[in-house]
């Protein structure tokens, strides 16, 4: 039976509950608070929806990660990323970022970054929570992702790119930094082709919730200002 929230009342049911189908729902209703944003990622689940749908909130079984040690890089985009095509920075346009990743794209109608989810993860950035990674060439936003950075993990939620390559340069670029600032994992939530040509793979909930257990409360040595 799926678990019904209630607003004031920030606790989620334990991840064990979450459905086999749907992949992995686990809650509805609740909000966007920066509050339940952010006991909702530490729990191990985030929200993904619809406009015209409840608040649901999913905790998939595997959970798709990379661990920043694996990360692969093709020979053609290391060669890209000497030559310096694109200029990478971190936080300098965060709203722009999630409205660019809010855009249409060509495999669906609709978004799931809404409106009120642009506004609750706008409140997350300026709270130092949410981060954004610009991409630019001839100073015109041409790529970039945006996350949630929690202790050594960083939880990825969605990347754009308006020409070749752009969003693998930023993508590459905010996984070394990650790694050389002590990050563990990256949440990549659910499996994509693009993400596994990087090293993106599966692992289970119950690993994945042993990895939040470690290193949620741990420091990291992250410089965000670009």
């Amino acid at each position: 039976m799926l678990t019904w929230l209630q607003r004031d009342d920030l606790s989620f049911p334990p991840l064990e509950k979450a459905m086999r189908e749907p992949n992995g729902l686990l809650a509805a209703g609740g909000d966007l608070s920066p509050e339940r944003l952010i006991a909702a990622y530490r729990h191990g689940c985030f929200p993904w929806y619809q406009d015209g749908q409840p608040l649901l909130w999913w905790s998939p079984d595997p959970r798709t990660v990379l661990y920043p040690d694996e990360l692969h890089v093709s020979r053609s985009l290391g060669k890209k990323l000497r030559q310096g095509t694109f200029n990478v920075t971190f936080d300098r346009a965060f709203r722009d970022v999630v409205q660019a990743c809010a855009g249409p794209r060509s495999y669906t109608d609709g978004t799931w970054i809404t409106t009120p989810m642009q506004d609750a993860y706008t409140k997350l950035h300026q709270l130092g929570v949410a981060h954004s990674i610009e991409v630019w060439q001839d100073q015109r936003l041409v790529g970039g992702l945006y996350g949630l950075a929690i202790g050594q993990l960083f939880f990825g939620e969605s990347m754009f790119s308006r020409t070749t390559d752009a969003s693998k340069v930023g993508f590459v670029t905010l996984v070394e930094h990650l790694r050389d600032w002590g990050f563990k994992l990256i949440d990549c939530q659910m499996p994509t082709q693009h993400l596994a040509s990087f090293g993106a793979r599966g692992i289970s909930r119950k690993t994945f919730a042993e990895t939040l257990a470690r290193h949620l409360d741990e420091p990291n040595s992250a410089r965000w200002e670009s």
